[in-house]
């Protein structure tokens, strides 16, 4: 048996940060065939639901890069390696001094999602926060409320390239913690960044899930630096064609365009769709 994982951003969703109706139909068609398959992506469980509303993903899905687990059938969370407040206080600091404004995620006792942030600056933090508070599973508090004992999956935050760069860089001096950034495929004048435990990532999440469902080989679809792990640990690593050049680089074959269905129509003539 074959696992097969996709990222989203920039792979398996178009610009519009959807599932096309041909990846959509090709997707109902893996299914058919009896595929195992699954995403692994960057963004929270509740994040990625509008993105791939039109497909019910039927096995565990890994979200936050690995920190995240999500069980459709069962409605089951699990959760790797969480942070908490003493982790990130001195990244805090550089979120600050850079006039960027960053927001927590964490885990309520009641299994709900919280999200602390600091004051909002710019159009961009505000994007964040208006997205955020639109789903109905999670709330939004100061940063000053988030407390010593808040389990924390990941911070996240969007701003200029050069500053968010500094701020990877700032993350790299604490062994606990590990940061991806990336931008231009939705907004070309900002960076994302994404911080989490540095235990967990993509390629560690597959690894277990291949294990646990007695997979023989790891497929995996990627565009981006948190893509790479997983590119490591899988039999077979395909890039997109708007992939980063280091990210084609690690890659087994590079294949079409995020935005013009190149995961699909490889899936199509693999497995003869």
């Amino acid at each position: 048996m074959e696992l097969v994982a996709f990222d989203l951003d920039g792979t398996l969703l178009n610009r519009h940060q959807r599932l096309s109706n041909y990846t959509l139909e090709t997707l109902e068609k893996l299914k058919a065939a009896g595929i195992f398959y699954t995403i692994a992506t960057g963004r929270t469980h509740l994040a990625a639901m509008p993105c791939i509303a039109g497909h019910d993903f039927p096995n565990w899905q890994i979200f936050k890069n690995g920190v995240e687990w999500w069980e459709p059938q069962a409605n089951q969370y699990r959760h790797r390696h969480l942070l908490n407040h003493d982790h990130i206080d001195d990244l805090l600091d550089a979120f600050a001094e850079h006039k960027i404004t960053p927001f927590i995620f964490c885990l309520a006792d009641d299994g709900s999602h919280q999200v602390y942030h600091a004051p909002l600056i710019g159009h961009l933090s505000d994007h964040i926060a208006n997205e955020l508070g639109n789903h109905k599973n999670m709330s939004l508090h100061p940063l000053t409320e988030l407390t010593k004992h808040s389990k924390i999956t990941n911070i996240s935050a969007l701003g200029h390239p050069d500053f968010i760069e500094k701020i990877v860089q700032e993350s790299h001096k604490h062994d606990h913690l590990t940061a991806y950034s990336g931008g231009g495929i939705y907004n070309p004048d900002a960076h994302w960044i994404d911080v989490h435990h540095s235990n967990v990532c993509k390629g560690s999440a597959l690894m277990e899930l291949k294990q646990e469902f007695g997979a023989e080989k790891l497929i995996v679809f990627g565009d981006g630096d948190n893509d790479l792990s997983m590119f490591d640990q899988a039999d077979e690593a395909f890039a997109t064609g708007n992939a980063l050049l280091h990210v084609k680089e690690a890659a087994t074959e590079v294949i079409g365009h995020h935005d013009e269905d190149g995961v699909a129509r490889y899936l199509r003539a693999r497995y003869n769709l």
